[in-house]
């Protein structure tokens, strides 16, 4: 059959084309998933929405996850030739003469039943010891922030793919016809940082249709930009002037077939409705004082971790499906005793909050939560080292991430490193690894959610992916 006698084909462009934008609202509100690959999900699922709690900028894992009690005694000797290998540099640290071993500041000690070692610096999150699922062993090609999180996002280190959350988009669909399927939010941090830059691109959606793009909510009056009417613009006059561009864009799409015609359209009515619905999802001023309380002093300020991670919950409740918060800051080359005390304060209260309520609300065991950020940081310390003070350059070699909530062994660690947390010995798992076993507690099997584009089909993973078995409960 051909495109144009395709009763597939031929129904949707003949309903988009001719029954108008009243019924392709209807229709939507009535099944919010017609317009996503509906050959998904591929089996069934555990998780139903992720929560990515991405910390922009590597988090140490030597302060926060990879305990190495060894190092102590390490202190100020040259990292030996045969750890560092191969090891390409940065150009922050490719010119050191010595390469001076840095044992970690902070201590450690073992929480909950299965005796998980954490950071002193995370006292609320070791009180999840039990619930989380620790990897150590998570591993990348990129050792500069913007391809490595762009590889992080998108499954390759060049812009121009989709993210993930456009990828869950496409697959899945919305469950709430009012909300974005993609939401993502961005934390400032709440001290001095090197804060690295974070571009819209990370959570574009590449070349899948435009609707599957994350919607970035900001702080204040308007959590979208240009989302509210203009004075004396009423919801009337929006709907009507929505009804007269949307009958333009259908004869367009009847002479053109343009796919991106009809994302348009589904655009411009997404945005309509979600003016009613993102005022009420935004406003926190019916929580609770107790609420606040838990998160923690930051959180009735509009824009932080805290803040966000309110919102996360709050979206997760309303069937959004990927919820992305960024958390910058965590680049620390110099100062790194001070710089991730302060990351700490923004993020390790909220985050234990946030599994709590979640918990607590029937949330977890349908909800994916990761915790982490694009590589590590190495054990030597850029420039000067003393007892009080050191730095750490990129480390892609090895770091540390965990992940709870929806078909996650709990209190589980996997894989080991080093002496020196610079090489992996035991179960690594690469980013396309953690990203296949994403997709798969979605009900997804990376290998076919596949979109085909100047002629070569492509998909998160590339050609590349495992799915993690043992990390599943």
């Amino acid at each position: 059959m051909t495109a144009h006698t395709s009763p597939v084909g031929l129904s949707r462009r003949h309903f988009l084309s001719h029954a108008g934008i009243g019924a392709a609202a209807l229709a939507s509100l009535i099944n919010p998933r017609l317009f996503a690959n509906t050959s998904a999900p591929h089996f069934a699922p555990k998780a139903r929405r992720i929560i990515w709690l991405t910390q922009a900028g590597a988090p140490s894992q030597l302060e926060l996850f990879d305990y190495k009690p060894g190092l102590a005694e390490q202190f100020d000797k040259d990292l030996p030739d045969s750890i560092r290998g191969e090891q390409r540099l940065t150009g922050m640290t490719a010119g050191q003469k010595r390469f001076p071993v840095a044992p970690s500041h902070f201590k450690f000690a073992q929480h909950g039943e299965s005796g998980m070692w954490l950071s002193e610096l995370l006292p609320h999150t070791a009180t999840l010891a039990d619930d989380i699922c620790l990897i150590r062993t998570l591993h990348t090609e990129a050792i500069n922030h913007d391809p490595a999180m762009t590889l992080l996002q998108t499954g390759h280190q060049i812009s121009g793919r989709p993210a993930f959350g456009s990828w869950a988009a496409y697959g899945l669909g919305s469950e709430n016809a009012d909300l974005p399927a993609f939401v993502v939010l961005i934390s400032r941090p709440s001290g001095p940082t090197n804060a690295q830059p974070l571009h819209e691109r990370m959570w574009s959606a590449g070349f899948l249709p435009s609707k599957h793009q994350g919607v970035r909510f900001n702080s204040g009056k308007d959590p979208v930009l240009y989302l509210s009417n203009p004075p004396g613009i009423t919801s009337e006059r929006r709907r009507a002037m929505l009804d007269d561009v949307a009958a333009l864009n259908r004869l367009n799409f009847a002479e053109y077939q343009d796919p991106e015609t009809q994302s348009r359209i589904d655009q411009y009515e997404m945005a309509f409705r979600m003016q009613a619905a993102v005022p009420e999802l935004a406003d926190l001023s019916k929580e609770p004082a107790s609420l606040f309380d838990r998160y923690g002093p930051e959180s009735r300020k509009p824009g932080t971790y805290a803040a966000n991670c309110i919102l996360a919950r709050r979206l997760a409740e309303r069937g959004v499906r990927f919820i992305q918060l960024y958390h910058r800051g965590w680049d620390q080359h110099n100062n790194l005793p001070s710089g991730i005390k302060s990351q700490c304060y923004d993020t390790d209260q909220p985050t234990a909050a946030l599994m709590g309520e979640l918990k607590e609300r029937g949330l977890l065991d349908e909800t994916l939560v990761i915790w982490g950020g694009e590589f590590g940081r190495t054990v030597y310390s850029q420039g000067v080292l003393t007892k009080d003070n050191y730095g750490r350059d990129h480390h892609p070699r090895c770091y540390s991430i965990w992940l709870a909530g929806a078909g996650i062994k709990r209190g589980h660690v996997h894989g080991e490193t080093d002496d020196f947390s610079y090489n992996i010995t035991k179960d690594p798992v690469h980013i396309h690894d953690l990203n296949a076993t994403a997709m798969h507690l979605l009900g997804l099997d990376h290998t076919r959610l596949t979109y085909r584009f100047q002629g070569r089909d492509y998909r998160l993973t590339d050609v590349h992916g495992e799915v993690v078995k043992d990390i599943l409960a």
